[in-house]
């Protein structure tokens, strides 16, 4: 979608949209008897002369206006366009002064390019449709209203292309060919791609993230990308968790559960976004993006329940459930970004336990985090992105459901308080004078139904909060 700023209408033959608050309004046609929809993202069409149609979509109830309303307006006018299959058209933003703040704009402009994104790749395709040509009639444009549309199309590509990847299935998507893709990402995009396969891994005894590759034919692999931005110092170092499909290998789903495990690989899918969204924007500071990617599958030379295996870090873990699989194979990514690159914070994204669907649903991600800087930050960049975060405690009192009996660690400590354990583990792998946070998206992942401007699957998830809090940093 090409999306521009412009003065005035200068093209006829178009479908004009124009956002509107609830409410009397004098510029709506007389056809509407002078009123608009009262609910967010209601709709009514009105015929136009010349075949230029008008649109009106209400923003929703009451005078404050957030850029979350805009966004979904984005998504409305992007599947009217799919529907339409117009190639130009107009959104009229001069009626309010709110419609018209950088702010406002950019976040318009990420749900069109969100909106309009479609997983097609694997049907039958015709010959495929124009990219439509979107103008923004802002009277008067201004290089901050630009440098949002600018910045909302990298970030939008991104999150798409997390998307994109995170759609894909287990047959395509493996830890070997996601490695292959990153290279290939980052030979496009000039970020440094470094991959450790099974022998380097076993050199560096990652005994936990091989364990869990191990039943499959596909061994597991450590991907790390890195922006090295213009400036020096310590790197944000941001870690994704990307199982390309989790059977829970002895501790076997059921079939219905195994259904979408596919986007068990979405925390490192969204590492893979930033990445890409950090070099488009050509971000200054230090980055690096590590991915910890495994097939959880069975096979005679599965790991098991009861095994112990051990990680990089020295310390042993009792195998409880072979499907408590990703903080294993995070464990020994966070080991690995601590000695590799002593870095001033780490971040972790992970689709880690059904526990976060339990406590907060499919409305937002866990974030468990002692460090109250780091932990208020992210909670803020979740709410400018309306990718919310809600903090759950990450105590040490948790701890003795997964102290080991003939080892260091188990890998499980039963059903309570599962999102909060799965933290703890994570925990005992980071060095206490190194700020963390671990976020588990494992409700906000993937839809199962169409959102307002995200389409049913992967979400993408993560890619605009962090984003807008590395740039906020």
């Amino acid at each position: 979608m090409k999306i521009s700023l412009a003065n005035v209408d200068r093209g006829r033959k178009r479908l004009t949209v124009a956002p509107q608050f609830a409410g009397p309004c004098e510029d709506i046609p007389d056809t509407l008897g002078g009123a608009v929809p009262e609910e967010l993202g209601q709709t009514v069409l009105i015929d136009g002369a010349r075949n230029a149609p008008m649109l009106v979509i209400s923003t929703g109830k009451g005078g404050d206006f957030d850029p979350e309303r805009m966004r979904r307006v984005g998504g409305v006018v992007a599947r009217w366009i799919r529907q339409w299959k117009r190639g130009r058209v107009g959104v009229d933003l001069r009626a309010e002064e709110a419609f018209r703040t950088p702010e406002v704009v950019g976040a318009l402009c990420e749900g069109l390019h969100l909106g309009s994104y479609v997983f097609d790749r694997h049907r039958g395709k015709g010959k495929p449709a124009p990219e439509p040509d979107v103008e923004l009639w802002v009277s008067r444009p201004s290089e901050a209203q630009r440098r949002a549309v600018r910045r909302a199309a990298l970030v939008s590509q991104a999150a798409n292309l997390s998307r994109e990847w995170g759609h894909e299935p287990p047959n395509v998507i493996n830890p070997a060919t996601l490695a292959a893709r990153a290279r290939t990402l980052a030979r496009k995009t000039g970020l440094k791609c470094t991959v450790l396969d099974e022998k380097r891994a076993a050199a560096l005894k990652m005994g936990a993230l091989l364990a869990v590759g191990q039943g499959s034919a596909t061994p597991s692999r450590l991907i790390v990308l890195e922006h090295r931005g213009t400036t020096k110092g310590k790197p944000v170092v941001l870690v994704g968790k990307a199982i390309t499909f989790d059977t829970g290998g002895y501790s076997l789903k059921s079939g219905e559960a195994m259904t979408g495990m596919k986007y068990d690989k979405c925390g490192g899918m969204q590492i893979i976004g930033v990445m890409q969204a950090l070099a488009a924007l050509k971000y200054k500071r230090p980055v690096v993006g590590i991915i910890a990617a495994a097939e959880n599958m069975i096979s005679a030379k599965s790991y098991r329940p009861d095994d112990i295996i051990r990680t990089m870090a020295g310390k042993t873990v009792q195998i409880v459930s072979a499907d408590a699989e990703g903080r294993l194979v995070l464990c020994d990514a966070l080991t690995y970004a601590q000695k590799k690159y002593q870095p001033r914070c780490i971040i972790d994204v992970a689709t880690l336990t059904g526990g976060v669907v339990i406590a907060l649903g499919r409305q937002a991600a866990g974030i468990f985090c002692e460090d109250g800087k780091l932990r208020d930050s992210l909670v803020e960049s979740g709410r400018r992105t309306f990718e919310r975060l809600w903090p759950l405690p990450v105590w040490d009192d948790y701890f003795p459901s997964i102290k080991g009996e003939d080892s260091d660690l188990k890998n499980s400590g039963g059903r309570d308080a599962h999102a909060t354990v799965g933290a703890i583990f994570l925990k005992q792998f980071v060095d206490k004078k190194i700020p963390w946070a671990h976020i588990d998206i494992a409700g906000v992942s993937d839809l199962d139904k169409d959102g307002p401007y995200c389409p049913k699957g992967a979400t993408g998830f993560g890619v605009r909060l962090l984003v807008d809090w590395l740039e906020r940093l």
